[in-house]
């Protein structure tokens, strides 16, 4: 099964996420199919937060991939942050 989830990097005490599209059989931070965007909690003020492909995210739902609980709270704020941008 293909799932759409968060894959963390960065350094201790300060985690920078992917948004990627794995398989589920993968390990949390390893092999990946494509990355769709990225996820940083540690964001400054002036610098953007979250950000991810949506068109990308689209494709990769209408094939059946699966959203970790997680990534689909953060799929919900970016399409919020989208729609407010328009």
């Amino acid at each position: 099964m293909v799932v759409i989830r968060l894959a963390r990097s960065g350094a201790k005490k300060r985690p920078f996420y992917n948004v990627v599209v794995a398989d589920s059989r993968s390990r949390r931070d390893g092999r990946f199919i494509e990355r769709l965007g990225y996820y940083n909690p540690m964001a400054a003020a002036h610098e953007k937060g979250l950000s991810i492909d949506l068109a990308r995210l689209e494709y990769w739902q209408s094939n059946g991939a699966q959203v970790s609980p997680t990534a689909a709270r953060l799929i919900k704020q970016a399409r919020a942050a989208a729609v407010s941008a328009a």
